[in-house]
């Protein structure tokens, strides 16, 4: 029997399809997007030759192009990235917690991730209810009107979230929070007296800042959340937050002036080990 004949048949693989799982691992361990002469050259590859695979992993949403030319993950591939940054079994503990402050209080959980061009929801847990409200997986949280926003706004370094932020008001034109005053820099110190709100009582909330009608409130995954005192500061710059829990739910379902609610998401938290808001 020749050497040929003595391969088993499934040591036979398909070179292009390993050639575009390593392009999506490429963009999973760089944990932001990258310019295509970057990705090329990670894989070996001429950029022309890339481009094809990266249109291919777009057309499947695992990819996707931003304005600036990059290439990051898709909605697809954001619920594939966590799964390789699991940080001492980190990610499961937030599933799990997300999954029991779901069944304890009833509303709709989501879990997301910073990632460089702002927070991304990467996974969503809804409840046993007729009617329920979930943001899509892979959609990017607004730094300025979604709960989950605030919250990564308020525990990442000002130098990276005062230009995304600034963006979010030009883009806009308008925000229900800050519609007044119109300059910006009188925007910007409304909002550092918000992130110092937020880090002070140790979560964020929205009451239908986003979505009329929904409330929400968001915790940060982290050991020990900073105090607000301003010489915590750069030990904030140090830790930037990665991951966020946010409930979601109607005023009805979710009372944000309910202190049992919170008590609640604040023991589970606890116990997980995942936050000490």
């Amino acid at each position: 029997m020749s050497a040929k004949e003595s391969t088993p048949k499934n040591q036979n693989g398909v070179q292009s399809l390993e050639i575009g799982l390593s392009i999506l691992d490429i963009l999973i361990d760089h944990h932001e997007p990258m310019m295509l002469k970057d990705i090329a050259q990670s894989m070996g590859m001429h950029p022309a030759k890339m481009h094809r695979y990266l249109v291919s992993l777009i057309r499947k949403d695992y990819a996707r192009k931003l304005s600036d030319g990059r290439y990051g993950l898709g909605n697809r591939g954001n619920t594939l990235g966590p799964i390789s940054l699991d940080q001492g079994s980190l990610l499961q503990r937030i599933m799990d917690a997300a999954t029991e402050i779901k069944d304890t209080v009833h509303c709709g959980v989501q879990v997301a991730k910073w990632f460089n061009e702002g927070p991304i929801v990467i996974h969503s847990f809804e409840p046993d209810r007729p009617i329920s409200i979930i943001t899509r997986i892979g959609s990017r949280m607004p730094l300025t009107s979604s709960a989950t926003g605030r919250l990564f706004a308020s525990y990442q370094p000002d130098t990276l979230i005062k230009p995304l932020v600034r963006s979010e008001w030009q883009d806009d034109g308008h925000n229900p929070l800050f519609n007044k005053p119109t300059d910006l820099n009188a925007k910007w110190q409304d909002f550092t007296q918000l992130q110092t709100d937020i880090r002070s009582q140790g979560y964020a909330t929205v009451t239908g800042d986003m979505l009329m009608g929904i409330n929400a409130i968001s915790i940060p995954v982290i050991p020990s959340a900073p105090k607000a005192d301003e010489t915590e500061r750069s030990l904030i710059e140090q830790t930037p937050l990665e991951y966020a829990i946010t409930i979601i739910g109607t005023p009805e379902q979710l009372p944000l002036g309910n202190g049992d609610i919170i008590d609640a998401v604040r023991s589970i938290a606890k116990r997980y080990q995942i936050s000490q808001f």
